[in-house]
């Protein structure tokens, strides 16, 4: 550092230290300005590495079987790839889809035949056909307890598929005309959406028989449960709302307003977020299940009427009826991400993770 050192006339100069010499003869009153800087120097030794940071988590590979009505067949969907790895016939007329993660078999309703298709998951063949009630229309199914339910919409029933014998063990009288169908295996409650009697039907897996019926919304359609809340949820097709049943008293503790004509309804129970495809408006709602309000509206393809859950990679795949295809949400932005063709007249649809 250089200092500035004066004489008698007031004539400075810099001086490499403090001490007085020939050309000065004052004590240093001021620092003087820096020079010019200088040439950057070599750079030093990279330092350690530090610590790996945690791995995030690893895509978990799912399949989605779409039931295609039309064409009497499902699609099996990919679910790293978004394509069609296989196209299985199943019965007349075939609307929803229910996957045993236990077991790794799929039930299809076939309405018009009557029947439930049963598929291998590991060969995507059907290996069973079962007789059930009149128009069956949607399945439920207890892993815990290897039992499938079914709903027969013109017989007000639902029968009881005992998984091991691929048979009907129980049939059981409900409201008139149910259509949704949905299992709380953490209960072994079964509650069933019946739509000419505006009520749900709530079954005891235990006794098969029926315990309580909750009067809710106008021609309700869908119903789906939040095992870990022990909520209930009920689209009300001509009321355009969702019905909120708490589980634990049987009553409707929330009614929720969504867009026009709303269809089925899917719970994810990792994030607590219910979505509702509206048909007639061919989007799909998303509900908070923490504060029963809507907190999106997504725009999907034409004439959506079901949503199945992929709750390991949070996706969300809306099938729509009039495209003949099927909308990927990414549940994290609420966007869709991708389109997939598959048959014709896409209804229901399942998720089989492995």
């Amino acid at each position: 550092m250089s200092y500035m050192n004066c004489d008698y006339w007031n004539r400075c100069r810099c001086c490499p230290c403090q001490q007085e010499d020939n050309c000065c003869g004052f004590k240093i009153i001021v620092r003087c300005p820096p020079g010019p800087t200088g040439p950057t120097g070599p750079t030093g030794p990279t330092g350690p590495t530090g610590p790996t940071g945690p791995t995030g988590p690893t895509p978990v590979a799912c399949d989605i079987y779409v039931v295609n009505t039309n064409d009497n067949t499902v699609s099996v969907i990919d679910g790293a790839t978004n394509t069609i790895i296989a196209t299985i016939p199943v019965g007349s007329s075939p609307v929803y889809i229910k996957a045993n993660p236990d077991t790794g078999l799929i039930y299809v309703t076939n309405r018009f035949d009557n029947t439930v298709s049963v598929i291998d998951g590991n060969t995507n063949s059907v290996i069973a056909t079962i007789p059930v009630g009149d128009f069956p229309v949607d399945v439920g199914i207890n892993p815990n307890t290897n039992l499938t339910y079914i709903s027969n919409f013109a017989s007000s029933t639902v029968s009881v598929i005992d998984g091991d014998t691929n048979s009907v063990i129980a049939t059981i009288p409900t409201g008139s005309g149910p259509t949704g169908l949905t299992v709380n295996p953490n209960t072994n409650l079964i509650y069933t959406a019946n739509q000419a009697a505006d009520t749900v039907s709530v079954i005891d897996g235990t006794t098969n028989t029926v315990i309580a019926t909750i009067p809710v919304g106008d021609v309700p359609l869908g119903v789906s449960v939040n095992p870990n809340t022990n909520l209930i949820y009920v689209t009300n097709s001509n009321d355009s709302t969702i019905s909120v049943i708490d589980g634990n008293t049987n009553s409707v503790i929330a009614t929720i307003p969504t867009e026009e004509a709303p269809e089925a309804v899917s719970v994810n129970p990792v994030t607590n977020l219910i979505y509702v495809p509206n048909e007639f408006n061919d989007t799909v709602s998303v509900i908070d299940g923490n504060t029963n309000s809507i907190i999106a509206t997504i725009p999907v393809g034409n004439q959506p009427l079901y949503a199945a859950i992929d709750s390991n990679n949070n996706l969300i795949y809306v099938t729509n009826a009039s495209d003949n295809t099927v909308s990927v949400i990414d549940g994290a932005t609420n966007t869709v991400i991708d389109t997939i063709p598959v048959g014709n007249f896409p209804f229901g649809a399942d998720i089989l993770c492995s």
